[in-house]
């Protein structure tokens, strides 16, 4: 069975909308999609009052230079979470499909399944929270349509390797899709699957400019897979994913210059990641730091709530992660600027009671 072949037949089907932008190539006079002729105030060149191409030209071949892959194997939306959704509206039948997810993982790709009302079949990470591709195999059914799989995992920072993933992307051959999502990928010192692409059609990658390229609030990600995928997928994509801003944006951090100054974060964040790891061991209280290949730390502690109120107090957000399978005693803490980290191991190192002056002077 072909990749295409396990999408929804309605949607194998279905004739996409035709944007006025799609209609508008070569043209000079835009007189076709009931925009305003004038920029708005302020404008500063980014034609604002034109609505941007669908997937632009620029962004998709950085993108496929950036991840060595080709420009016909990108899809790029709002974040990675407009890609799973798109995946699961495409190839879930509401009440008769299923993904399969392996906890703890992305909270999204259960949410996404569920507004579909496709079932979500759950498969625990091994010890470790390492991929466990004898007991995913085992649980698939065919009604499983999605296999997602998050390397690194969040929220344990555990890493994936790359052989075990392409273990199970040999064996889900016209089953199912893979899919992986690399959002932490540029952390890590694992290669990412994108080297596998043109091995294996049913797979996609997942990739975002949220983490590593600074670029959470311009909402930009993007789905690498097989053409055929792409273009099925593109049937369902909103007219305008991109707004213009948000390109520009993303071509700036693209550019020779941002890219040069992302990798230098990158290592930092990467030191940064080691040295709070080591000084997290040595604090009372902390009963271990998990091993992480993403810019966070999932950290045990004996009094998870109590370390999570004293940083509170402190000015000092963290992710309450305790309600994840396997972490009941952890919060996990984003690698900062090295000023923030030292700020995090000081109101650590101080006494719980130290914690609770903290508070109270906060709230005062």
């Amino acid at each position: 069975m072909s990749v295409i072949e396990l999408a929804r037949a309605e949607i194998r089907a279905l004739v996409p909308y035709s944007s006025a932008r799609m209609e508008a190539a070569g043209g000079e006079v835009l007189l076709n999609a009931n925009e305003s002729p004038w920029a708005p105030f302020g404008d500063e060149g980014l034609d604002c009052h034109r609505y941007p191409d669908p997937q632009p030209a620029a962004l998709l071949d950085r993108l496929a230079a950036l991840y060595g892959v080709r420009a016909g194997q990108v899809l790029v939306g709002r974040g990675s979470d407009e890609a799973i959704d798109l995946l699961v509206r495409a190839f879930c039948r509401a009440g008769q499909d299923a993904i399969l997810v392996q906890p703890p993982t992305f909270g999204m790709y259960a949410v996404c399944a569920r507004i579909q009302h496709a079932a979500v079949v759950e498969v625990p990470l091994a010890a470790g929270f390492a991929l466990d591709v004898d007991a995913v195999l085992a649980a698939l059914t065919p009604a499983v349509k999605l296999v997602f799989v998050c390397a690194p995992n969040n929220p344990s920072g555990a890493g994936v390797a790359l052989q075990q993933v392409e273990r199970l992307a040999r064996q889900l051959a016209g089953r199912a899709l893979l899919v992986v999502d690399e959002a932490y990928a540029e952390f890590a010192d694992e290669a990412g699957a994108a080297t596998l692409l043109d091995r294996y059609e049913h797979l996609v990658v997942l990739r975002t400019l949220s983490k590593a390229w600074a670029l959470a609030g311009a909402r930009i990600g993007c789905l690498l897979a097989n053409p055929a995928v792409v273009a099925l997928l593109r049937r369902i994509l909103p007219p305008y994913p991109v707004p213009r801003p948000c390109l520009a944006a993303a071509l700036r951090a693209l550019s020779a210059e941002g890219q040069a100054a992302a990798r230098a974060r990158i290592a930092t964040v990467r030191a940064e990641r080691l040295r709070m790891a080591a000084a997290l061991h040595g604090l009372p209280g902390v009963r271990a730091v998990l091993p992480s290949q993403a810019n966070f730390l999932a950290v045990r502690f004996d009094d998870a709530d109590g370390a999570f109120r004293r940083l509170l107090g402190a000015g000092i957000v963290v992710r309450d992660v305790r309600r994840y399978t396997g972490l009941h005693d952890a919060l996990r803490i984003t690698v900062g600027t090295p000023a923030q980290n030292d700020r995090v191991l000081a109101v650590l190192a101080e006494p719980a009671s130290g914690g609770r002056r903290l508070s109270q002077e906060a709230s005062a």
